[in-house]
């Protein structure tokens, strides 16, 4: 018999349902297309009927390729900062408001700048102020929709929400919450004087669950709707960025880069460190899914940028065709792109190029440049880039990493692995198994439901075939282009700003 964990997993781009077993095999899955919806009248919301019912149709699609009698808890993880107020009934009283819709906090972000300050902020949650922040929104609502938040019982954030349709429970994690602005992150609990800035109280939030934790069963009507079976145990996981590093297998001495259209560059550190060289630099801390870790982190461009040039240079191609095309390319061009170089973005007025007013460039460009050197240019300076974040992790937590550990879907790249190994000057190890999230999410479920006696024993039962990419001579050529790339923003300084 095998024991088999069900992740319902809720992207801003997919949401699927996925059953993995013991040794983190997917044995079937199941998803649909993912996108926010138009408010009337302006802004962007999650339709959680219209999620909720592609994750159930998933979930009866899983289910019925695996034996009932194998399946050992199902969990859920999302995307962070989401969620919304509801009733006694667990009514929405207000849609989720989308993270991808910033016009609405813009000017709750001006004010919280100048009182209490971006420093205090950061020092009490590690989140710098973006406006996608979950206590932006509660502000907004106080000011804009007060019947919202007079008319709710509690604050649900998305894991949350799911996990109340599959039992009835109103919960909320630490890793989940920590993407909110809400939380006094080195107590690893609410910051009673933030929740008071939207008129609220912790007694207002729902009750902590840390990750593995059973929150509750199956009920009869989730039954039907999911084809999960009635008692499955429903256990906590939360926000996605944190199981991926469980579910990469990453060491204790690796950084972990989370690739896909945005990177998120990160460590796990048993140290609380909100210093004001982390909050000027663009830093964000979020809670590990482990109590007593923290996760320091950037928040990069990532293969956005490669969208954008494919759609710019290589329209003529299609599907996986294109990026075929592009990356061989790129393999005809040699180290620095022929003095093309392109300057991604962290963060809007975050990251540590916020300064100079430059949110990204393309340079170098002359009669006869063509298209692979142009790929090849975002590949090195999304490399630079990811460099620039790991020496912002070393100088502000003391994090001295001996390898990168990347996953996702950039890490199916394997040119731009090895640019990685070059531009760092570590080992970059990537596994065969690219779905980080859902296999680091199943280790927490099958934990909760006792099928592992702890999470060491849950991650070495994982069978991960491990490919390393290694530094080679070229790792000298590109030091001196890393310098370079480094004085660019100073040199565009206020280009952007036009």
């Amino acid at each position: 018999m095998s024991h088999v964990a069900i992740v319902l997993d809720c992207g801003a781009t997919n949401v699927r349902a996925v059953a993995v077993d013991e040794a983190g095999h997917i044995l079937a899955s199941a998803g649909a297309p993912n996108a926010p919806s138009a408010e009337p009248g302006g802004g962007l919301i999650w339709d959680l009927e219209v999620i909720w019912g592609k994750l159930a149709a998933a979930c009866r699609e899983v289910c019925a390729q695996v034996p009932a009698a194998d399946l050992a808890a199902v969990t859920c993880t999302t995307f962070g900062a989401d969620g919304a107020p509801v009733d006694e009934h667990g009514r929405q009283t207000y849609p989720v408001i989308s993270w991808a819709d910033s016009a609405r906090t813009a000017e709750v972000a001006r004010r919280l700048a100048e009182d209490p300050g971006g420093w205090p902020l950061f020092a009490r949650t590690g989140y710098q102020i973006i406006s996608f922040n979950t206590l932006l929104r509660l502000i907004w609502l106080r000011e804009n929709a007060p019947g919202a938040l007079e008319k709710a019982k509690t604050f649900l954030m998305t894991p949350g929400l799911l996990s109340f349709r599959l039992c009835g429970e109103r919960t909320i994690d630490p890793t989940i919450a920590g993407t909110g602005m809400m939380m006094d992150l080195a107590a690893r609990d609410w910051a009673p004087e933030l929740l008071a800035l939207a008129g609220l109280t912790p007694d207002f939030m729902p009750r902590w669950v840390e990750p593995g934790e059973v929150i509750g069963r199956v009920h009869e009507q989730a039954a039907q709707e999911t084809g999960l079976p009635v008692g499955l145990p429903v256990v906590a996981a939360g926000h996605d960025t944190q199981f991926a590093l469980f579910g990469a297998g990453a060491r204790q001495e690796e950084a972990v880069l989370s690739s896909g259209t945005w990177e998120i560059l990160l460590v796990r550190s048993p140290v609380y460190t909100a210093t004001e060289q982390g909050f000027r630099e663009g830093l964000l801390i979020e809670a590990d899914a482990l109590p007593g870790w923290w996760n320091p982190q950037l928040l990069m461009m990532g293969s956005g940028v490669l969208e954008w040039v494919r759609s710019n240079f290589f329209a003529s191609a299609e599907g996986e065709e294109a990026y075929e095309q592009m990356i061989a390319a790129a393999r005809e061009v040699a180290a620095g792109s022929a003095g093309v170089t392109l300057l991604p973005s962290f963060v809007a007025d975050t990251g540590p190029t916020a300064k100079y007013g430059v949110p990204g460039a393309l340079v170098g460009l002359g009669l006869q440049t063509s298209p692979g050197q142009v790929y090849r240019a975002a590949l090195e300076g999304l490399c630079f880039q990811m460099r620039w974040a790991l020496e912002i992790l070393r100088e502000c937590t003391g994090f001295q990493p001996q390898g990168l550990r990347v996953v996702g879907g950039g890490s199916r790249n394997d040119l731009w692995n090895q640019l990685r190994a070059e531009v760092s000057g570590l080992p970059v190890t990537v596994i065969a198994q690219k779905e980080a999230t859902v296999l680091g999410a199943s280790r927490f479920a099958l934990l909760g439901a006792g099928v592992f006696g702890s999470l060491e024993e849950a991650q070495a039962a994982l069978i991960l075939d491990e490919t390393v990419y290694q530094p080679s001579a070229a790792q000298a050529e590109y030091e001196g282009l890393y310098q370079r790339f480094r004085g660019l923003p100073e040199a565009l300084s206020g280009w952007g700003k036009w």
